[in-house]
């Protein structure tokens, strides 16, 4: 290669520097990040890690040992930080402080990008720490207003954007968690019937660390002219990670998880979406294809997207649906 042939690429490596150096993440590749994880064990087998996953979600033990074990390592000191400084604060208070509250993590992201596994394997990699800390996970589909509030107020094909959900609830349920209270209860979604389940709910009771997983949890709102505060769900969170990925393999996993959903739980007479069913091969794809442009990628544009530079954390898969890149908010 000559000196102009390569002219291209070092200037891009220059502007790529530049790019990072004014940027407040540092940017590892998956390759880099994994020499993080250090000397934290690996926890889980293979068993486990396939009970945890999602459809169509590879991750397998090769992945939990290059990502989740650093990921865990980091949150871990963290967690310990937080608990440091927990201490200081009553002791500037001379022990009149509030009791210790739960460490809450939040993961934000499209639909069909894997939240749901990020949120189960760190649930029961934190959790099987040394010291053995108690560790909950709820997510924000419980929070959705109601199918029948939907159709009244014409929303149903707004479903996951941040109007259609409660955000009284929201709010109420995590700050009921940060103040230390017991015994507070969230509410249950039925992915099978695609409604809140009424009723049902679990129960969350000060667990030292909390994982509250949602599309749009990062989610910001208008600022108020007169200057009083308006709570985000995400001024709850101590640390926050945003599953990203490309729009197109999200758009691809997201038809390739439809059509397997057809075939098993589609399948199911009470589902909500048994009629997909029923249908040819062709037309499901298209009211996938339908779903997606319509509902999923307005939201994925409109709301989720514009949320990831708030998160702490970005965990960025490449078109294997495993993780390519991880960029860390700088201190």
């Amino acid at each position: 290669m000559t000196i102009a042939e390569a002219a291209p690429s070092i200037q891009l490596a220059e502007l790529l520097s530049e790019a990072e150096r004014y940027s407040p993440y540092r940017f590892f590749s998956a390759e880099e990040w994994a020499h993080f994880r250090a000397d934290t064990p690996l926890t889980l087998d293979e068993d486990e890690v396939q009970r945890l996953r999602s459809l169509n979600d590879p991750i397998d033990l090769n992945e939990v040992r290059r990502i989740y074990l650093s990921l865990s390592r980091l949150l871990s000191a963290h967690v310990e930080a937080s608990q440091l400084l927990y201490r200081q604060r009553q002791a500037f208070f001379n022990g009149d402080g509030v009791g210790k509250t739960p460490y809450i993590i939040g993961i934000a992201g499209s639909v069909a990008v894997g939240k749901s596994t990020t949120a189960r394997v760190l649930k029961e990699l934190l959790a099987r720490w040394p010291s053995s800390p108690k560790v909950d996970l709820v997510t924000t589909d419980g929070f959705l207003l109601p199918n029948a509030v939907l159709r009244r107020d014409n929303l149903m094909e707004r479903k996951g954007f941040p109007e259609s959900y409660d955000f009284g609830k929201l709010l109420r349920f995590l700050s009921s968690i940060k103040s230390g209270q017991r015994n507070v209860h969230a509410p249950v979604y039925s992915h099978l019937t695609y409604d809140v389940l009424p009723d049902a709910f679990v129960e969350v009771d000060r667990p030292d660390i909390l994982i509250f997983e949602g599309i749009n949890v990062l989610q910001s709102r208008d600022l108020p002219r007169d200057g009083k505060a308006v709570p985000f769900v995400s001024d709850f969170f101590d640390f926050s990670i945003y599953i990203d990925a490309d729009e197109a393999l999200i758009h691809r996993w997201y038809i390739n998880r439809f059509m397997r959903l057809r075939q098993t739980a589609f399948t199911n007479p009470e589902s909500f979406f048994h009629k997909y069913a029923e249908v040819t091969e062709e037309a499901a794809r298209g009211i996938a294809e339908g779903l997606w442009q319509n509902i999923n990628l307005r939201n994925l544009q409109d709301n989720i997207l514009p949320t990831r530079p708030r998160a702490d954390l970005i965990l960025r898969k490449g078109a294997d649906h495993l993780i390519e890149e991880v960029a860390l908010r700088k201190i």
